[in-house]
């Protein structure tokens, strides 16, 4: 077989910016200063000023353009194509709420503003407040978590605050499913805790009987993640958390998957007391590329007076009405510089409300039809070499197994990744959860058609023939993208994430 070999235009697309820099190249001439020039050294010490200039790129603004266009198309995203990201919830962000964010109110208020002169942005945050209260069932609410695992070291923060306050000092252990999402045994290790693993039941659930076995009053918290991720919704989730209260724990709530539930159940009347949000998930925030996220956190009364400080509240009558509100004496303090990444807000409060309570639902409901669609079939054209982990009704995503294909057509689950993107797919997640051998995480979300979602199980199908014949291929994939395979494990160790300094 000859592989295809990289093509003129990947060469180029490598160059980077500064190689592409001539001396004497300009992108933009300033004019001469119409006022007087004040000396540097009156607005700079000495001590901070440079000894020579930076040695920065000297190019021409049509080159710049051009770099930056390409650098733009080199990763692949959502509104290129298909995204089955499992556990992370790349659904669509509708440009409506873009133009919303960006409109001079939203986009160009001072965080640092008083709170008399921001009353729409309070209002909004209060309103959003609400409705995430409503959905989870759970009213007391803080936006100001700027992630999903920050909201998880609220969370577990919150737990501690608590026991703290009961003069409880036993409770060191925190209780993780090894179902739970990723980042809760890094959140407990942070927040000075011990993690204890629960395992695995054979439908895919909590162990009942290992949890009962390890819920005693050293126990501070419990933190579960449901759907889970193996994308399977606890049969036993009521019993689950009255064995973490009857032991005195406070139980959280991982909302990472709350795509699956959102307008249908309420982790509140399940028996949390604490759930984080991801808005960059569940309620179309854009997010990836390390960008703006938010992971507020709603809490049952017990928990809320330890809430962090700020709150935004309404005063019934008051001037202003809408107002941020230090004065909480139990509370965990800050957990951030002001109030939240404020755009998110707006961009998720316009989802709720031009969704409303049912179309939530509604959302819920095709992403679980969606998902076990695919399912299906998958079933079908990939036959035993992806077989699903946990053979019952999935939520949102589902796991596949890609053992057998290792084993009977040569190929890994990450070859099968690479492979995708020659097809135009982003792969799913790859190698989580653990407990699931050469594990595949596919989560389809509600706002895919059929036709895609057909495509997809067919370029997986595709993609297995191809490997029965010849399983080089797809060893050595992807051929179409920017950059080849690269040797990730370097990567991850040593990475080069910018331009050596001249």
């Amino acid at each position: 077989m000859t592989l295809p070999a990289d093509t003129p235009q990947q060469r180029e697309r490598a160059t980077t910016i500064f190689e592409k820099s001539v001396p004497g190249r300009r992108a933009f001439v300033p004019p001469g200063l119409d006022v007087p020039e004040i000396p540097m050294s009156d607005l700079i010490p000495d001590r901070a000023r440079r000894a020579s200039p930076p040695g920065l790129p000297e190019i021409a603004e049509p080159e710049i353009v051009r770099h930056y266009n390409r650098m733009s198309r080199r990763n692949f995203d959502l509104d290129a194509g298909f995204y089955p990201l499992g556990s992370c919830t790349m659904k669509h962000n509708p440009k409506l709420h873009e133009r919303l964010a960006g409109l001079p109110g939203n986009a160009r208020l001072h965080p640092a503003q008083r709170p008399a002169a921001a009353q729409g942005a309070l209002k909004l945050m209060w309103h959003l407040q609400e409705a995430l209260g409503e959905i989870v069932g759970l009213r007391a609410v803080s936006l100001q978590p700027s992630a999903g695992s920050h909201g998880e070291l609220a969370g577990v923060l919150l737990a501690r605050a608590y026991h703290e306050d009961r003069g409880d000092a036993r409770r060191t252990r925190v209780l993780t499913p090894d179902t739970a999402h990723g980042t809760n045994p890094a959140t407990v290790s942070m927040a000075g805790y011990e993690v204890v693993k629960v395992g695995t039941s054979g439908d895919g659930g909590v162990d009942i009987e290992d949890l009962r076995s390890k819920a005693d009053d050293t126990i501070a918290c419990l933190m579960l993640t449901n759907p889970n991720t193996l994308g399977l919704f606890d049969r036993n989730i009521e019993e689950i958390t009255r064995i973490a209260r009857d032991c005195g724990a406070v139980a959280y709530y991982d909302g990472a998957n709350l795509n699956a539930i959102m307008g249908i159940s309420r982790p509140g009347d399940m028996g949390f007391d604490v759930v984080h949000f991801n808005l960059h998930k569940s309620f179309t925030q854009p997010h990836g590329g390390g960008g703006p996220g938010a992971g507020p956190i709603a809490v049952s009364e017990r928990v809320a007076p330890y809430l962090p400080v700020p709150t935004v509240v309404r005063r019934e009558g008051g001037d202003p009405q809408f107002d941020l509100d230090f004065d909480r004496p139990k509370s965990i303090g800050r957990l951030r510089g002001f109030h939240g990444n404020y755009g998110v807000f707006v961009r998720s409060y316009a989802y709720i409300c031009s969704l409303g309570a049912e179309g939530l639902r509604e959302a819920s409901e095709i992403a679980v039809l969606n998902a076990n669609y695919l399912l299906a079939r998958l079933k079908e054209v990939a036959g035993d070499a992806l077989p699903v982990a946990f053979d019952r009704i999935c939520g949102h995503e589902f796991v596949l197994s890609g053992a057998p294909m290792k084993r009977d057509l040569g190929i890994r689950t990450l070859d099968l990744a690479k492979r995708l993107l020659d097809h135009g797919y982003h792969p799913p997640t790859v190698y989580f959860p653990l407990l699931v051998e050469e594990a595949l995480l596919i989560e389809p979300t509600e706002t895919e058609t059929r036709e895609t979602l057909d495509a997809f199980a067919e370029a997986v199908g595709a993609i297995l023939a191809e490997a029965a014949e010849d399983p080089a291929i797809a060893l050595h994939a992807p051929y179409t993208t920017p950059v080849r395979r690269l040797d990730e494990a370097t990567a991850a160790r040593r990475p080069v994430v910018r331009q050596p300094p001249t």
